[in-house]
Order: C-alpha cells, then sequence, then structure tokens
C-alpha cells in the first residue's frame, strides 16, 4: 500500500527540522507540494532546500500541484469546505498517477501539522478516493519560534493561553492571553494601548522581523513594518502573543 509521511519541517530554520522528519525525509519518494504563485515560489524553494541539505541519497522528486483558488465571496466556512474538496480532489489524482502501488509520498507542513494547517483535514478526504496509509511527524511551531526569540515563556503562572485568529479577536476582543495567527487585518490595533505584544513574521529566516512593547507603543510600528514587508516578498507569515495590562 502506498504511505503519505506528514512531516513538520518547523517555522522557517533548516535547523528545527528534526531527526525524526530527517529519517521521514531520506524515507520518501516522491514529494508533493502546492505551488501558490510566483510570489510564493521561496516557500516550495525553502522545502527543496532542506531536502537537499538532509536527503543522503538521490533519486526523490518533487511534485508541484496548481493551488485552487478559494473563494472570498460568501460563507467564510463554505469557501473553505470548497477549497479543501478542490485540493482533495487534486491531491488523490497526483497520489494514484505519481505514486506506485508501494510507494512513499510526503507532504511537507510549515510548523507542525497540527497547528492550523489543513493538511490532515484535505488527507482525510483524499483517503475516500485512493487508498495509502500515513503517518504524522511534528515540527516546531511557530508558537515556540516566536517565544523562543523574544525569549519569554508562553504562559504566565498557572494561566492560560488562547489560540486564535484575527478574525475572532476583532469579533471577541481580548478575555485572556492570546497567540494570534492568520491575521491580516492588523486586529492587535482594537486592543487597549496597555496591552503587551511580541510579534514575529518570517520567523527563523533570513528576513524575520521582530517587536514587542503595548500596542501603544509598536502597534502603528508593527502595521507598517507588515506593510512594507508584505508589498517587498508579495506574502507573509506573522504571529504575536497579547497579554492584557495587569494580567
Amino acid at each position: 500500500m502506498r504511505t503519505i509521511h506528514v512531516i513538520g519541517i518547523g517555522a522557517g530554520d533548516p535547523d528545527y527540522v528534526t531527526t525524526q522528519a530527517i529519517s521521514a525525509l531520506n524515507d520518501t519518494q516522491v514529494f508533493f507540494a502546492m505551488d501558490k504563485g510566483e510570489t510564493k515560489d521561496d516557500l516550495v524553494a525553502l522545502r527543496r532546500l532542506i531536502c537537499d541539505r538532509f536527503i543522503t541519497e538521490p533519486g526523490y522528486r518533487f511534485v508541484e500541484l496548481p493551488d485552487p483558488k478559494r473563494a472570498t465571496d460568501g460563507h467564510y466556512r463554505d469557501n473553505v469546505d470548497e477549497w479543501h474538496a478542490a485540493r482533495a480532489r487534486l491531491w488523490a489524482r497526483a497520489i494514484d498517477t505519481e505514486l506506485g502501488p508501494d510507494g512513499v509520498g510526503a507532504f511537507l507542513a510549515w510548523g507542525d501539522p497540527s497547528l492550523y494547517d489543513s493538511t490532515l483535514r484535505i488527507l482525510e478526504r483524499v483517503a475516500e478516493h485512493v487508498a495509502f496509509d500515513f503517518d504524522v511527524i511534528p515540527g516546531i511551531t511557530a508558537i515556540q519560534a516566536l517565544t523562543a526569540r523574544h525569549r519569554i515563556a508562553l504562559n504566565e503562572i498557572g494561566a492560560p493561553v488562547l489560540i486564535t485568529t484575527g478574525r475572532r479577536l476583532r469579533d471577541h476582543g481580548l478575555a485572556e492571553d492570546a497567540v494570534v495567527m492568520l491575521d491580516g487585518e492588523c486586529s492587535f490595533l482594537t486592543c487597549p494601548p496597555d496591552t503587551q505584544i511580541w510579534w514575529g513574521a518570517y520567523l527563523g529566516t533570513p528576513d524575520e522581523l521582530l517587536e514587542s512593547g503595548t500596542v501603544g507603543e509598536v502597534g502603528e510600528r508593527i502595521a507598517a513594518r507588515r506593510a512594507e514587508a508584505r508589498a517587498r516578498h508579495g506574502w507573509i507569515m506573522d504571529i504575536y502573543l497579547l497579554r492584557g495590562a495587569g494580567r
């Protein structure tokens, strides 16, 4: 039976790749990668760099798949569901045609496959069309990279931390310490000015950006740096931790 490795490759720095991931890389014959256009070519390039660095035997290959476009009008969850379904059909055809009956393929997930990554959900749909077994190799998350680069603990003593999105922060506000991901609208600017923020973009890469302070002190600067970086690269991956005053 075909085997698929879902390999967490960490948040940008090839040194984040674990020895377990290296073993899975060396076990793989075909790497499936989503082609998201010229502006995100460097995301595929980093995946190739990791393979070149850690795979000791030649013979593996990359299959780049054109990423279906996600609708932006209508209901958000419906749009995501349709996008995942389109990806699943594409992946199923690729696995069926590019991987032999006993072949080993892999998807390389940025960070960790469990954290705001859809690979596992899509593979569940792929399994409806083509037979395969799969395993999951965890990776260093953007949350771990953020707290390490700022040299801070994620949580206060005995306190919880919410992992959420910019959309939900705007809709519900900041009720407790929160890590915010997938925020294209600088939603931290809606928080009280004395809210503490630790922000990072392109973590673990040569283009890494870091800021920390209160929203009142550094919020506008983060928004400006974020906009400039996105314009320069054509994409951005950023994350931040918020802590309310007095907590």
